[in-house]
């Protein structure tokens, strides 16, 4: 699939100071997405993008990403109600990964267990063992939202 994007530029730094969006997707079309709350800047998910997905974004303000799982572009939102809407996007510096700051409606969750992150769970270490502990409860029912998981 050929990209929408201009081909990177020649030069480092054209490529990390230059005015041109040049993302380098990786071997499978890929960019990767730190996706965080506008409000308060708490991490809220991490996906990927291909070329379709970040030249909707960024046509529609609406976040739309690469589900590898469903291989499949996904409208974040288009069944639980909960579309981020995109407040700003930025890049890193060798223009390989993209963060999107956005306001979610509805529930204002973001993950598909309900919670507002995906990163709900933190890792905690006692005597040599790490294990995981849940730090936030679901703000929806997941089954009454989506009838394939």
């Amino acid at each position: 699939m050929t990209s929408s994007f201009k081909a990177a530029p020649d030069t480092k730094a054209a490529l990390e100071e230059g005015a041109d969006l040049t993302p380098r997707f990786d071997a499978n079309g890929l960019i990767t997405a730190v996706v965080a709350d506008s409000r308060d800047n708490e991490v809220l998910m991490l996906a990927h993008m291909n070329d379709e997905a970040l030249r909707l974004t960024l046509e529609t303000g609406i976040a739309h990403y690469w589900s590898r799982s469903r291989n499949a572009l996904w409208k974040k939102g288009e069944t639980s109600g909960n579309v981020q809407k995109v407040d700003e996007i930025r890049i890193d510096c060798d223009q390989d990964a993209i963060l999107l700051k956005v306001s979610v409606s509805g529930a204002d969750a973001t993950c598909h267990t309900g919670r507002r992150s995906c990163f709900y769970r933190k890792v905690v270490t006692s005597d040599g063992t790490s294990r995981l502990e849940i730090d936030a409860q679901p703000l929806f029912d997941p089954a009454s939202v989506y009838t394939d998981h």
